[in-house]
């Protein structure tokens, strides 16, 4: 199971070429991940709230092709690992063509720790949250 975010670039979000900076790849990704947990019921703030966090361990960014300015975009995001410690997650973004085909403009993955909220120290996601886990589990996206 994945996710769609669908988004369409903002004229902030480009560089003097017309085409948008690479810094904000990681933005939609963390959009694609907050539409992500939200499918599975709950969100990054009532995780929070919970006493949980997840700080990036790792992110990469692959481009292929360049975005623009008001183009339409879709980021699918899915888990592709869940330990009870740490989550992957990886990304694909897509132009979104006039005809609806889409191309593929990039890629990439993160990888996030659960850990205290107050303490900052590696938690137990499986114990701290075990439905949301269990749901996550259930519904890992292998290739």
């Amino acid at each position: 199971m994945h996710s769609r975010t669908k988004l369409v670039v903002r004229y902030a979000e480009t560089d003097r070429m017309g085409i948008v900076h690479h810094s904000n790849f990681p933005v939609w990704y963390e959009m694609g991940r907050s539409d992500y947990i939200k499918m599975f019921g709950t969100s990054y703030s009532e995780m929070e709230n919970s006493g949980v966090m997840t700080p990036l361990r790792n992110l990469n960014c692959h481009f292929k092709l360049p975005a623009q300015y008001e183009d339409e975009l879709i980021v699918r995001t899915w888990c592709t690992a869940i330990t009870a410690s740490r989550i992957e997650f990886s990304y694909t973004v897509k132009r979104i063509e006039p005809d609806e085909s889409e191309v593929e403009l990039g890629y990439g993955s993160t990888e996030h720790a659960f850990v205290d909220s107050k303490t900052f120290r590696p938690c137990s996601i499986r114990k701290r949250l075990p439905e949301l886990y269990d749901k996550i589990t259930n519904n890992i996206k292998h290739f």
